[in-house]
């Protein structure tokens, strides 16, 4: 059990690892799209389809967003779109142009390449948003698998989709290394028994450094590139 806040960013993570479990927005991609995407843009269109102040749009679907906040709807570009009467998808390959890694996040991942690791992206982003994504910044180029909790019925906060993920994947969680932004996400890996659970501080180019709690961390995971 990891009790204290470390920083890890020295300790490479291939070492007793032979799988990656990575997160994709706030660990290899920036967050910044998603706060831009989800904070300023959809409450904007929304003023200006509904017909309502930029005020009132951003009280209605804020109040809306925490309702769901923690569940599989939370990340459902479907749920949004039938709430909000938006075509998200749309919106979002219109804005596909903020998309872009975090620094340093392709350096490490060549870097656990060449030690042999298998490296899975785990994500509670819809299947559309990581279509999206993948098509933007060649996320198969640096992937063995692509995954999104959507997948399995349940987000990566819940035990049971660690457990149909192994089941799925067949690692062995005795050997793996995660990686994520969110604590709730972090603390249900630590409980399934990931080995080794690691959390970015940084996963927001615009934004200061998150409060990791008790946590393993990184500021941003190309740290660790200079370890290889």
């Amino acid at each position: 059990m990891q009790l204290k806040s470390k920083d890890v960013s020295e300790t490479a993570p291939w070492e007793s690892h032979d799988t990656l479990l990575l997160d994709m927005d706030g660990t290899i991609l920036d967050l910044a799209f998603d706060d831009y995407f989800w904070r300023e843009l959809v409450p904007r269109c929304f003023s200006r389809q509904h017909g309502v102040s930029a005020k009132e749009a951003e009280a209605q679907i804020f109040a809306s967003y925490a309702g769901k906040e923690g569940t599989l709807d939370w990340y459902c570009l479907d749920y949004w779109a039938q709430q909000l009467k938006l075509d998200l998808v749309a919106l979002k390959s219109a804005s596909s142009q903020r998309i872009g890694f975090l620094p340093g996040a392709r350096d490490f991942l060549v870097a656990a390449r060449r030690h042999g690791m298998r490296i899975i992206l785990v994500t509670n982003a819809h299947q559309d948003s990581l279509q999206i994504k993948a098509g933007v910044v060649g996320l198969w180029n640096w992937f063995d698998e692509l995954v999104s909790s959507h997948d399995y019925g349940r987000p990566k906060e819940h035990r049971e989709f660690w457990v149909a993920l192994e089941a799925s994947l067949g690692f062995d969680p005795g050997k793996a290394l995660f990686v994520d932004d969110s604590l709730p996400v972090l603390d249900s890996a630590l409980g399934y028994g990931i080995k080794t659970v690691v959390a970015v501080r940084h996963p927001d180019s615009l934004k200061s450094a998150k409060d990791v709690q008790d946590h393993f961390y990184v500021d941003r995971v190309g740290q660790w590139a200079t370890t290889a």
